[in-house]
């Protein structure tokens, strides 16, 4: 909290510039007059941008730092060897990713509102947004330990994140991909943050099976993520 205090005027103006260029290219731009299920695209892409920038922020902010920390700054023996249980060092890391996304996803949302974007938003709805802060920032402390170099970890953004990022629900349907597509993207977890935030903002409530996915894979990518650092401790 002190790193992120020092550095948050920094850290505002990296999470605004991405999401600003969104909204203004396709909320105002392409998507002006356009409507899906009902609804207008602006309000349509808000929850995906949300959904898309809490697992950018999250994972970064936990795989860089713990990436960088073991291989380069070679800090991380530090923390290993301090009388601190495996599991509560990578839950303290994933938690300060947390934080990070959350406010990035909340950045995003006073500027949809302000981009006259209406909205349900609820205890549901911050939940699913810190359930999916948790969930990739659990990711890139799995990758932190098993990415032995900087270029791997480039690799491991462009080939795991980087397809999530467009084709996962954030900036159109995946309904009108081909069904082989379709299959593969239903079970990614960002598809299903996207739709539960969604289904949230345009009130149509909770999806118990999409909050489901979401949970199962936080558990295992956390459980996944403690025995890797345990395995380098």
């Amino acid at each position: 909290m002190i790193v992120l205090r020092r550095a948050f005027g920094k850290f505002f103006a990296s999470c605004l510039v991405g999401p600003l260029l969104y909204l203004v290219a396709f909320g105002w731009g392409v998507g002006r007059n356009i409507q899906i299920n009902g609804i207008s695209y602006l309000e349509f892409i808000v929850p995906g941008i949300i959904a898309l920038s809490a697992m950018n922020t999250s994972f970064s902010a936990v795989g860089n730092n713990l990436h960088i920390s073991r291989l380069y700054h070679k800090t991380l023996d530090e923390y290993l060897i301090a009388p601190l249980s495996t599991g509560a060092f990578v839950l303290g890391k994933v938690l300060a990713g947390c934080v990070r996304g959350l406010i990035a996803s909340l950045i995003i949302l006073g500027l949809a509102f302000l981009f006259g974007a209406q909205l349900v938003v609820n205890c549901w709805f911050y939940l699913v947004v810190l359930l999916t802060c948790f969930l990739f920032g659990a990711l890139g402390a799995l990758a932190a330990m098993v990415v032995n170099s900087h270029e791997d970890m480039a690799s491991f953004f462009t080939f795991v994140l980087l397809p999530m990022s467009f084709l996962c629900g954030t900036f159109f349907s995946p309904d009108r991909l081909p069904k082989v597509f379709v299959y593969i993207i239903e079970v990614l977890p960002l598809t299903h943050a996207s739709y539960l935030l969604r289904a949230i903002a345009s009130g149509h409530g909770i999806q118990p099976l999409s909050l489901a996915v979401l949970v199962v894979y936080a558990a295992v990518f956390f459980a996944v993520g403690v025995a890797a650092v345990r395995k380098v401790r």
